[in-house]
């Protein structure tokens, strides 16, 4: 996951400046109004609920706009939402995998747009089960470097039972089970140690490395399907060498 999560993670950057920064929000809105709608409104007794306003105020959603996507998914007010969770499977250029993650108020239009993502930009849809099979739900924690040390990481998270933490250069990326995430991110608030997102996610069980011809490729076909405003996540298998990050970073020069 360390190629993906470097490649996420920089253009995460990038569109808190760019011209998707509005699709952006409207994605993280939707996490607080699910989460909301499922656990109640009090961030304390809410730990998804947390983390979910933690990483939209992290990414400059005005407080206006989180407090009111509380309150429709808590059903406070008088509106209400009603989201759908669907899981699409697939495969990139040169057989990448990919889980794509839907969240939408309109099943018709979100199929019809992931297929039409994945038709465009060489993607092809699977069966149901023949791409999930080789990930695994965890627990993925993003802890900034800045501030503190691979070793202070490794040890407030492993305590609390994290299964690895990985050093992804600007930040460290901690992989926990699922049902550890909470406990893990607790770990390391009460260490004084700050993190970005704590996200249940799908993780490749195996990884895939992939040239930087097969990478701008893949990008562009994610890029395609995160436009959806009903796809909220797409997960992939590839992983980049040191060497091809270097040079998909000299395109951006």
């Amino acid at each position: 996951m360390s190629g993906h999560s470097k490649w996420a993670t920089t253009k995460h950057k990038k569109a808190v400046i760019d011209s998707r920064r509005a699709k952006s929000w409207a994605k993280l809105i939707k996490n607080i109004e699910v989460a909301a709608k499922l656990g109640g409104a009090d961030l304390a007794g809410n730990p998804t609920l947390f983390d979910a306003v933690l990483k939209a105020k992290k990414t400059s959603v005005p407080k206006d706009n989180i407090d009111r996507a509380i309150k429709r998914g808590a059903g406070i007010g008088g509106e209400s939402v009603e989201y759908t969770s669907i899981m699409y499977e697939g495969y990139g250029p040169n057989g990448v995998a990919l889980l794509i993650e839907c969240l939408t108020d309109n099943k018709n239009r979100a199929a019809a747009e992931v297929r039409t993502a994945m038709s465009r930009n060489g993607g092809n849809m699977a069966d149901p089960g023949s791409v999930a099979y080789n990930f695994s739900r965890k627990g993925v924690i993003v802890v900034p470097a800045e501030g503190t040390t691979e070793d202070d990481v490794m040890m407030a998270a492993l305590e609390a039972g994290a299964e690895e933490v990985t050093n992804e250069g600007d930040t460290f990326e901690v992989i926990t089970e699922a049902t550890d995430l909470v406990a893990t991110r607790t770990a390391l608030q009460e260490a004084g140690i700050e993190y970005d997102s704590a996200d249940a996610a799908f993780v490749p069980n195996l990884k895939v490395e992939i040239d930087a011809d097969t990478a701008r490729k893949v990008f562009r076909l994610i890029d395609a399907l995160e436009d959806s405003d009903d796809v909220q996540n797409v997960y992939s298998n590839f992983d980049l060498s040191a060497e091809v990050q270097a040079e998909l970073e000299s395109d951006e020069d």
